[in-house]
Parts: C-alpha cells; sequence; structure tokens
C-alpha cells in the first residue's frame, strides 16, 4: 500500500469513522488516510482528530461547512491527494460496506495488474451484498444494468463506490468538470475514465449493509443517477 491515499467521507459516523481508521491501519502499516467531514453535527471530526496523535502524518482531516455532497467531498480529496503526489488514490465508505481487508487487492489492481482504475464489484462474478432488502439489491443491479446500456460501459458495478485511481487517471480528468454528487458522481466518474481509455478492472467483494449510523441513499440521488446517465452520453469527455 506504499502511496496511497484512503479517501473517506464523513457526515454523522462517530460510530464507524474510528473504527474503520483503526482497522485500516491494523491491516496495512503504510496506508495514509484522508477523512473529509461535513460538518457532522454528531462530532465524528472531532473524535478523528482525537486520533491524529495516534497516526501523526498517515491521518490526516478537511472539514468543510455543512452537508456538500458525496461527489464533492470525493473531488475535494482527489485535488488534495494530486497536491500531496500520491500514486494511488482510493476511495471507501466509513461503514463498513466496503471490507478493508479488499483493500490491498484494488490497490494490487493498479500497482501490479495492468489497472488503471480498480473497482471493488458486487456484482462482477464472485461478488455479492449481505444484509440489503431484495427490492433494494434489484433496484442496485438493473441500475447498473440501464447504465451499461445507456452507455455501452463495460463495468458491472457501474455505482459502485470502493475504487482505486492511478494518479495518472484523475491528472487526466477534468475534475471542475465532473458535476453529479451523489451515485451518479460514480457512474460519471467510471464514465468519464473509460472515454479516456483508462483500463478499469473489477475486483469481487462481498458488500455488507451498514450496522451503524443511518443510510444517505435517497429518492432524488437514485433519480440524479437515472437522468444524469442520459446527459452523461451527451457531455463528451474529451
Amino acid at each position: 500500500m506504499k502511496n496511497s491515499i484512503i479517501i473517506i467521507p464523513t457526515y454523522n459516523e462517530i460510530e464507524n469513522a474510528p473504527r474503520i481508521i483503526r482497522t485500516i491501519f491494523q491491516l496495512y502499516e503504510d496506508a495514509h488516510i484522508l477523512i473529509i467531514d461535513d460538518g457532522s453535527p454528531d462530532g465524528t471530526a472531532e473524535e478523528v482528530k482525537k486520533m491524529i496523535n495516534d497516526f501523526s502524518s498517515k491521518l490526516f482531516i478537511i472539514e468543510r461547512k455543512g452537508k456538500l455532497g458525496l461527489g464533492t467531498a470525493y473531488i475535494t480529496g482527489f485535488k488534495w491527494a494530486l497536491e500531496k503526489k500520491y500514486d494511488y488514490i482510493i476511495e471507501m465508505d466509513a461503514d463498513y460496506s466496503h471490507p478493508p481487508e479488499k483493500l490491498i487487492e484494488l490497490y494490487n489492481a493498479c500497482s501490479s495488474g495492468g489497472a488503471d482504475v480498480a473497482v471493488g464489484s458486487r456484482y462482477t462474478n464472485g461478488g455479492k451484498v449481505v444484509n440489503w432488502p431484495v427490492g433494494r439489491i434489484l433496484m442496485s443491479y438493473f441500475a447498473s444494468l440501464y447504465v451499461r446500456m445507456i452507455t455501452f460501459m463495460p463495468v458491472r458495478d457501474t455505482t459502485a463506490g470502493f475504487v482505486c485511481y492511478k494518479r495518472k487517471v484523475l491528472e487526466n480528468l477534468n475534475l471542475d468538470t465532473i458535476e453529479f454528487v451523489g451515485y451518479a458522481f460514480q457512474i460519471e466518474m467510471k464514465y468519464a475514465a473509460w472515454k479516456k481509455k483508462f483500463i478499469i478492472r473489477e475486483v469481487p467483494i462481498t458488500f455488507t449493509d451498514r450496522k451503524e449510523g443511518e443510510s444517505k441513499m435517497s429518492k432524488g440521488i437514485f433519480k440524479e443517477a437515472v437522468l444524469g446517465v442520459l446527459k452523461m452520453r451527451t457531455k463528451g469527455y474529451k
């Protein structure tokens, strides 16, 4: 995990953020973590800052005022990571839905496996979902199928938020033109990378629904993803 940064957006994740930070550092001593906190009223940022002395030079936090959206959190983190010269930039959730033990497989796919973008995938061979209602699984699966039908992008889990990017991918995307903020952001990042001819590989994971805190999914986010795909087709991403 050398020269890698793991970006974790948080909003009211006081139960999860300290635990996921400690878990990652127990697994990977050479990993670095950047928390992007959107003014969590539950004190998430304060708990993270208490940990910085324990993980000096490996744990960082950016605090933003208000809930500004997942997409803008990641764009903020991507720009910070590029300024700091990290070669591998990974995004994941704080709630253990993305298994931290799979971080090394995403990293290896990019560092030595020929991928430019590695996606922790629920819907590739070997991937699965645990603890989700059947209706939500079907909605997510068919959303990804819809994206593939509209965009022709060869990625089975298009809305996945567990992703490793090589530095050159983010350097070659115009991050200021990435406009979506919810699950459509995840689709747009993959689509823009694919249109730029970067190699995308999927790594099977077991996605487990959160046990602590509240889900950030909403009907508005899902609607953005459905309509956003149509807009992406006309955008270009040159």
